[in-house]
């Protein structure tokens, strides 16, 4: 029953995907723009190819995805802290959370004049944007995670004698770890669209220069080519790594009914 379920939503998902790329060539074989503007998903495919094939694609995606990993730790290191801090004491709570609110309603991308300036066309001024696109997220989710742990579970901690370290790690930590989880999800498309906005605005290698020389060669085929693959490594990442883990998670924790 489970199996036959699972091929039924594999199926629908199959099914839809040939619908959109069946509409898409469609589109583009009627005539309505120029080729040139609007290529179906044949031309698309053979210059995403192409692109792999002399290497241009793998060394941008593997540019792209080694920024992004150390950015990516910085920002785990410093926002998991900083949410447990704000979720545990009152400082943190009524003076550094209103300020960690106010920046993160700043887009990320507004982070770049003054990265810029401080770090000049280099590699740390993305990272610094990156860092700052997906940090302020992570700590927000993990101070909302630990704060949405079952009072009745910390009573009975309490009761038990179960406190200090012991409690934070052996009770608290592990009760919000599902819902650290999934802000270290949201952080990381947080800190994939930062990247390549970043990328996008100055010359730095990586996918996002990839989509500009595109551009500049008026190569829509390359540019949509790119932005294929961007989607495919944001879902595969999203798909194996995360996804797995919450799965895993939410099972050992006994939430996958709440799924």
């Amino acid at each position: 029953m489970k199996r036959d379920s699972t091929l039924k939503r594999y199926a629908q998902k199959l099914a839809l995907l040939v619908l959109l790329l069946g509409t898409w060539e469609g589109l583009s074989r009627l005539g309505i723009w120029s080729p040139y503007l609007f290529p179906g998903p044949v031309t698309v495919g053979r210059s995403l190819v192409k692109m792999a094939a002399d290497g241009r694609l793998w060394e941008a995606t593997l540019l792209s995805l080694g920024r992004l990993g150390r950015a990516y730790f910085i920002s785990v290191a410093i926002g998991v802290p900083l949410g447990l801090l704000m979720a545990r004491l009152t400082f943190f709570r009524n003076a550094v959370k209103p300020v960690v609110m106010g920046l993160q309603a700043l887009p990320s991308i507004c982070w770049l004049p003054l990265a810029l300036l401080w770090f000049g066309l280099t590699d740390a001024a993305i990272l610094f944007v990156v860092v700052m696109g997906s940090v302020l997220g992570i700590a927000i989710a993990t101070e909302d995670s630990v704060q949405g742990v079952d009072p009745q579970l910390l009573r009975v901690a309490s009761t038990l004698g179960v406190r200090g370290l012991r409690f934070q790690f052996g009770v608290l930590l592990p009760a919000a770890l599902p819902g650290i989880v999934t802000g270290l999800k949201l952080g990381w498309s947080f800190a994939w669209r930062a990247l390549l906005a970043g990328e996008l605005l100055f010359v730095s290698g990586g996918l996002g220069q990839l989509l500009t020389v595109g551009r500049e060669l008026m190569d829509v085929p390359q540019v949509m080519a790119v932005m294929v693959a961007i989607i495919l490594i944001g879902t595969l990442v999203d798909r194996v790594l995360f996804q797995t883990v919450e799965v895993r998670l939410r099972r050992r924790w006994g939430l996958e009914g709440a799924m």
